[in-house]
């Protein structure tokens, strides 16, 4: 199950790269965002057309199977760098906004001033174990940093570093064919050298995918820096369900399936698996919920160190007081059957933290409750998460109104009769959410305002229109919707 572990980059090639970067930054934010939407649709298409060569070399180093996993998570990737391409085309993402000089203004004399959003810099980008394409190598925050015209700095996972460095040559190909320039994004490998490069004073922000612990050393490295820097790390998420009576008498057995269904996904490597379901007392389910998960079958997991966390987590919540097994099938051969557990309220309030905290694999913890008060009470002693979903009747709606708020208060999406796996890359998606969820819960690493977070905001006061950027110039030469003197300019 080990990954052939790829050597430290060295550090004059490190070197090398971080310089590259540096220098490569301004023409970057000179370039226009048409010329960027033309790249990343070129490193799409190239990615498209090296697919085979790129499934085949991510199921032999992840063990995720290659249809329809990698070959729909490679059609992901591919989909989110051309849904960039229509941001960039889009150009609202500027947030161009235009005031004209006012010696009537309420303030007192306003002077012109005009504010857009301008890349920040080279960003440093770890990819993740469990998406070795969608937040990996040429993945969303990739794609989202290339879009804002920042060059990107890619640290390789272990995980699967071969997949890793030939997805790289076909991105870095694509991007240089479509006009790109030299030193606009490079892949580095080991532990120390991702280290290195967050503390490099030319490095002016970073993404995380991963562990708590790992992303919570990295954050604090990042803002120990003599110059701190953004820091966008989404880490850890036990992801709570709710389900209410109602629905447990309308479509018990349907929510018993569909909840084994999620927890096991990918043999439960998702960064929004459900780890915790609230469920009324004598709900009358656990035949249903043992015959779902009896059925899924054993998987093999990304490689052994998490399989190893995952063994050591299963243990030590079997071994909790007040905790009983509903279901944990054999394992068998190489795989991973998974694990179904259940306690009471009252145990879960006064248990151990291991109860509280994710179990990263095909694991997952019933909790019955015996009052909406005594459910509130635990939803709001719960950690923040990515997602909290909701299952419900419209019949309950006024029994249902009173959790909305507190399940909006430890998640950045919240869920309605669906289930949290499965995240769509689109307009509207948020992908965040309170620590530990992530190190920015006012940021998303998922859908179209994933851009936000490698821009800044710069303000030009008093400039002659010829000195001004190209998307704040009084003939909007890029045709952009701005804001003028507080009304929107829709085009």
């Amino acid at each position: 199950m080990s990954a052939e572990l790829a050597a430290e980059t060295e550090e004059a090639e490190l070197e090398r790269v971080l310089q590259a970067a540096a220098d490569v930054a301004p023409a970057l934010a000179e370039t226009t965002p048409a010329e960027r939407a033309g790249w990343l649709t070129a490193a799409a298409d190239a990615l498209d057309a090296a697919a085979d060569e790129l499934v085949a070399l991510a199921a032999e180093e992840t063990h995720l199977p290659a249809a329809p996993r990698l070959r729909g998570e490679l059609k992901r990737t591919t989909f989110q760098l051309r849904l960039f391409g229509q941001v960039l085309t889009d150009g609202a993402f500027l947030r161009a906004t235009v005031d004209h000089a006012d010696p009537e203004w309420p303030m007192g004399p306003r002077p012109d001033i005009r504010r857009v959003l301008v890349p920040i810099g080279p960003v440093l980008v770890f990819a993740a174990s469990n998406f070795p394409f969608a937040f990996s190598t040429a993945g969303g925050d990739t794609a989202s940093a290339l879009a804002a015209g920042c060059p990107v700095v890619l640290k390789a996972h272990p995980g699967h570093p071969r997949l890793t460095d030939q997805t790289g040559r076909v991105l870095l190909a694509a991007l240089l064919a479509a006009g790109a320039p030299e030193g606009v994004f490079a892949v580095v490998h080991g532990r120390e050298t991702g280290v290195t490069a967050l503390k490099d004073p030319r490095i002016s922000a970073a993404s995380f995918t991963g562990s708590v612990p790992g992303g919570r050393a990295l954050f604090d490295i990042a803002n120990a820096r003599p110059v701190p820097i953004p820091f966008y790390g989404e880490l850890g998420s036990v992801n709570p369900v709710v389900v209410t009576p109602g629905a447990v008498k309308a479509r018990g057995e349907e929510i018993a399936k569909g909840y084994a269904g999620s927890f096991t996904l990918g043999a439960g490597q998702f960064c929004t698996k459900p780890g915790l379901v609230f469920l009324p007392a004598e709900h009358g389910l656990d035949n249903a919920l043992k015959s779902a998960v009896d059925g899924v079958a054993a998987q093999e997991m990304l490689n052994d160190r998490i399989a190893g966390g995952y063994s050591e987590g299963v243990a030590a919540l079997r071994s909790t007081e007040g905790v009983e097994v509903v279901a944990a099938p054999e394992n068998a051969g190489s795989g991973f059957a998974p694990t179904l557990l259940s306690t009471t309220a009252e145990n879960f309030a006064k248990g151990s933290e291991v109860l509280r905290h994710e179990c990263f694999g095909p694991a997952s913890l019933v909790i019955t409750y015996s009052s909406q008060e005594e459910l509130i009470g635990l939803l709001n002693g719960l950690e923040p998460g990515l997602t909290a979903t909701l299952h419900a009747e419209e019949s309950e709606v006024d029994d249902v109104r009173p959790l909305l708020a507190p399940l909006a208060r430890i998640a950045g999406r919240v869920l309605y009769n669906d289930w949290p796996t499965g995240v769509t890359v689109s307009w509207a998606q948020q992908h965040g959410g309170p620590y530990p969820a992530t190190t920015a819960p006012t940021t998303t690493s998922v859908g179209t305002a994933a851009i936000d977070r490698f821009l800044r905001p710069v303000a030009w006061q008093g400039f002659p229109d010829a000195l001004l950027p190209p998307a704040l110039r009084e003939d909007n030469p890029w045709q952009l919707p701005r804001r003028t003197d507080g009304s929107p300019q829709i085009l």
